[in-house]
């Protein structure tokens, strides 16, 4: 089995503190802040990483359906948008729209639709976002 990671540090407050989010492999460092995350501030947040998380699986789920059909694609490019959104529950992604773009040769536009909609159905983030069920929490003090 598989296990990627990704860590986060936080400082401070909510409002005024600021984090790093930052990918196990190392390929990725970014700054996090409540400006980056609920206004427009400079920097990464959890969503964005969602949905390029979403946009590569997506992308490359699409490429394996079309494949095994056949129709090997020239060029796939996805986009995904995450909405953060506020509910009574507090602030909560509310959808995310994937937008697609694919050069396959030979590949009739009905079809193209039905295999799109199989990855979005099939893809792991998909699945994972439809519904986890379990999450874990190991959690620990550090003395200052």
């Amino acid at each position: 089995m598989t296990i990627r990671d990704a860590s986060a540090d936080w400082q401070g407050t909510l409002k005024e503190g600021s984090g790093r989010l930052r990918l196990g492999s190392g390929v990725f460092e970014g700054a996090y802040s409540f400006p980056s995350r609920f206004e427009n501030g400079p920097g990464t947040n959890p969503e964005e990483l969602i949905a390029a998380a979403h946009a590569g699986c997506f992308s490359m789920a699409l490429s394996a359906i079309l494949g095994r059909e056949g129709h090997v694609p020239d060029s796939i490019h996805t986009v995904a948008k995450v909405h953060l959104g506020a509910t009574a529950a507090g602030p909560t992604i509310t959808r995310i729209e994937l937008e697609t773009e694919a050069r396959v040769a030979g590949l009739a536009a009905e079809d193209f639709e039905r295999l799109a909609q199989s990855a979005k159905a099939t893809c792991l983030v998909s699945r994972a976002l439809a519904g986890v069920a379990a999450i874990t929490l190991k959690a620990s003090l550090i003395d200052h």
